[in-house]
Parts: C-alpha cells; structure tokens; sequence
C-alpha cells in the first residue's frame, strides 16, 4: 500500500530496526515511528533527508551476518545513505544550505556530529551539476561502484563480459561502459521485458532471461567462446554456473551476492569453485567505500559520458518514507528497475 503525507519540521519519521528479519522484510522488522527533532549540540549539524537510496546491502545490514559494516544494531535507526540539505549547522564543513551526501538513515532529519557519523558527509557541487537523486545513482557510489567494478575486470576489446542483474543500478552501468571498452557485452536479467530493455536501449550484444526454464542453454549460446570477465552481482546457481564457462585467466569483479540475501537459513552453495584454479580465475571482492579518494576523479569522469550522451541510465522513484520498507523487498523480487530511490518527502 502507498501512503503519502506532509514532512513537519518538528516532527522526524524514521524506521528503527527492532528485528533481525527471515526471507521478506515485515512490519515487525522494522517499525515506523514519529519522534521529536530536538535541539543542536556545537560540532553538530541538522541534515533533512531529501531523497534516501534502497540498495540490497539494506538487507544484509539488518541481519546478524558478518559484512563489510558491523549490522544495525536493534532499535536503532535502519542505516541508509541517502542526500539532504544542512538546514542548520554548527560545524564549519557542513554549512547550513549546503547539500550533502552520506549515511542520513531512514529517517527525514539527520544529526550528524563526530560520534554518530559513520563516514563523513560530502558536500555536493553548487551549483549541482545533475539532479540531486542522480548522486545515489549514476553520479553517485552505484555508478562509482560500476566503474571501479569494470576497472578491475580490466575488459579489452572482443572479449566477453558478462554481468548479472544487467537491468539494475550498478549492472546496466557496467555493461555500458564494458562496451565503450569494446567488449563483447552479455547481460542476464529478470524477464523478457528487461532483457529487450539491456539490449534495445542500453546497448548490451545480447541478455539472458534468468526467469526462462532454459537460462543456462541460453547463457552457453550467448557466450560460445566462454567468458573472460564476470561482473558478479548476484551468485548462487547463476554465478555457478558461469564458474563453469570461465576461460583462462578471466577476472571476477565481485560486487555483490544477492541471491543469498533473503536465504537466512540456507544459503545456495557453488559447486564449481574448483574452476578458479583450473583456468587460474582472478576473483576480486570490492567495496565502493574503500575507495573514497577517488570519488571526485570517478564522478568527474561519468559526468562526462552523460553530458556526450554516451551513458543512459534509469531511476525507479518512489514517493513517500513511509514506503521505504515496502520498497525495498521490490529489490529483491525484480520489480524494479534501475536505481531505486525514495523521495522522502512525498509532498515536496
């Protein structure tokens, strides 16, 4: 159900994690609640959240799993990087007006001082350069990741490059730029309807419909002379059996494993890993956020594609804070597509 409603200043909207949830997030796993803003502290600033981001690393912070950031603790504010605007300041890096982007929680209003933050915000470009949605997406660590990702799978030209959830966030990025590169680009995706979309409109040589019965003949036909990069998204049965088709001295970039996300009690295990060393595989695990330095170069550098017209990319943007949590569990069930923000303030 989609609900709306007007942000009050005084009042923040938030959702606290009050249990570790197992497969689809519930009403009992997280609660929506409505609490006072309160007063500034000096060395502290007020952020309202503008737009928040819904990534499938959300889920892996709320269970108990062992992950690159220690799991939201219960009762606390469910994490979540979102943008927003400094509406009162007293810290000289955040200056009231100026827009920013970092872990503001699912919540409308953020404190952010020295010991809550988890990482230090960014303040954004003024004037902003794109949209302000756009810097959780293409201009922001989706498309960050994206890059490094295809960086790190290093493709040259007529080679075969393959990437899982190719309709997604990171994975329709990544194909296009593997194609700049000159790669033979293979997207697999959920449903006829995306594959036409990662092939009629962003460009890729051909995608794999994971939904069909027969996804594995399909992906063998389209990858005849086997596969040199893997752009693993998802894992599972889908990255198994790409394990199998690798040719020697193929790059993994691994990003993410979304198909264990919701299996909390029965994780899908890979038969042939043996493959990693029979074809000596190098498999790279990798996390936007240890590359923080090179945030500036990477933006710079998509901003560009997109002013030349050489980048598309798509947003599914939903209204309301209040449907974050409905919102999510879309991620998973392969109903939306491209980058999925929420618009916090459904009014605004």
């Amino acid at each position: 159900m989609i609900r709306g409603g007007a942000v009050k200043k005084s009042v923040n909207r938030l959702y606290r994690l009050r249990s570790r949830p197992r497969g689809q997030i519930r009403d009992r796993d997280l609660e929506w609640l409505e609490e006072p803003v309160g007063g500034l502290d000096e060395g502290q600033a007020l952020i309202r959240t503008h737009y928040l981001s819904l990534d499938p690393t959300s889920r892996v912070w709320m269970s108990s799993t062992r992950g690159y950031m220690p799991p939201v603790e219960l009762n606390a504010v469910m994490r979540g990087v979102g943008v927003g605007q400094v509406v009162e300041s007293r810290r000289d890096d955040l200056p009231t007006g100026s827009f920013v982007q970092g872990f503001t929680g699912w919540q409308d209003y953020c404190v952010a001082d020295d010991t809550t933050l988890e990482a230090p915000f960014t303040v954004l470009p003024d004037p902003l350069p794109a949209p302000l949605h756009t810097f959780l997406g293409v201009l922001g660590h989706t498309g960050i990741t994206a890059y490094l990702g295809v960086e790190i799978g290093d493709p040259e030209p007529g080679e075969t490059f393959v990437v899982s959830a190719a309709a997604g966030a990171v994975g329709s990025i990544a194909g296009q730029l593997a194609k700049q590169r000159g790669a033979r680009v293979v997207g697999i995706a959920g449903g006829a309807e995306k594959c036409r979309y990662v092939v009629d409109t962003l460009g890729f040589d051909a995608c794999v419909d994971r939904h069909a019965d027969d996804w594995r003949e399909q992906l063998d036909k389209a990858t005849p002379l086997g596969i040199d990069v893997d752009f693993e998204n998802v894992g599972g049965k889908i990255m198994d059996h790409i394990l199998g088709r690798l040719n020697v001295g193929a790059r993994i970039p691994l990003c993410g494993m979304i198909a264990d996300y919701n299996n909390d009690d029965e994780k899908e295990g890979l038969l042939n890993l043996d493959q990693l060393l029979m074809q000596r595989v190098q498999l790279t695990g990798f996390i936007v956020s240890d590359h923080v330095d090179r945030f500036g170069e990477v933006i710079g550098r998509i901003a560009g594609a997109l002013e030349e017209g050489t980048l598309r990319y798509e947003e599914t943007v939903i209204a309301g804070l209040e449907n974050a949590r409905e919102a999510l569990n879309t991620v998973f069930s392969g109903e939306s597509r491209g980058k999925l923000v929420i618009k916090v303030g459904a009014s605004e």
